[in-house]
């Protein structure tokens, strides 16, 4: 997959609705916040991704008010640039280190490219559902989205101590796809529970995105085969930050 150009659309797509969007209106499954929030927050993580990338603390943008459009087409194009400029075998900053011994740290450009993808596509489909869109993605996207939060953002989650070991062996089966995406730290002989639904319905249910509050497996799409309460309990400790 080509990370920098799947990048640059779902950045386009996140700007072209910003310019058209309220940014008073309410995104509930985010806390307080609005869709002013979601756009100025996308923002600093571009522009805070583009120093990782670089291995330099970045700039204050300062608390604004900001004129939406032009702070998150500014923070979009610094990123891309950032990444389109250096080697992505060059050492970075990354999520992927945190928690790991110095001499065993891997992290390098390229990780920034996949993690901008799937912030973006996440907080693109934050966007387009506040005020009532659809978002039309590819399930190769979905599911490389999916497969992140399997390998990356759960084993940094347990590893930072955020969260305990899974008790559970949960498997992610996307419809449709050759993946079987088991969450790693439980033990062999775990019960298992085999999480099916399509490449979006499982990337979003580990994000938190378009579930149920009281019963996250209960998402549309969303079927589950074995230990259902350890998976639910699992996936509601928080797979991601």
């Amino acid at each position: 997959m080509d990370h920098l150009a799947v990048l640059a659309d779902l950045q386009a797509r996140f700007l072209e609705t910003t310019r058209r969007a309220d940014p008073a209106v309410r995104i509930p499954w985010l806390g307080r916040w609005t869709v002013q929030s979601l756009v100025v927050h996308l923002a600093r993580i571009h522009h805070w991704a583009a120093g990782q990338a670089r291995r330099q603390q970045e700039s204050p943008l300062g608390r604004g008010p900001f004129d939406l459009p032009v702070l998150y087409e500014s923070c979009a194009r610094e990123l891309r640039e950032a990444l389109a400029e250096l080697d992505p075998a060059a050492r970075a900053w990354a999520l992927i280190d945190d928690g790991v011994p110095r001499a065993q740290q891997t992290g390098t450009v390229a990780f920034w490219h996949r993690r901008q993808v799937h912030e973006t596509l996440v907080h693109l489909w934050d966007l387009r559902t506040a005020v009532g869109e659809d978002l039309d993605v590819d399930d190769r996207v979905w599911l490389d989205c999916l497969d992140e939060v399997v390998t990356v953002m759960h084993p940094r989650q347990v590893r930072l101590g955020r969260i305990a070991p899974p008790r559970v062996r949960v498997v992610f089966a996307p419809v449709g796809a050759d993946a079987r995406l088991e969450l790693a730290g439980a033990p062999a002989d775990a019960p298992m529970a085999v999480v099916r639904g399509s490449a979006r319905s499982l990337a979003l249910l580990v994000w938190g995105r378009g579930v149920p509050d009281d019963d996250r497996l209960a998402a549309d799409g969303v079927e589950v085969e074995g230990d259902r309460a350890l998976a639910e309990a699992t996936v509601r400790a928080g797979l991601t930050p």
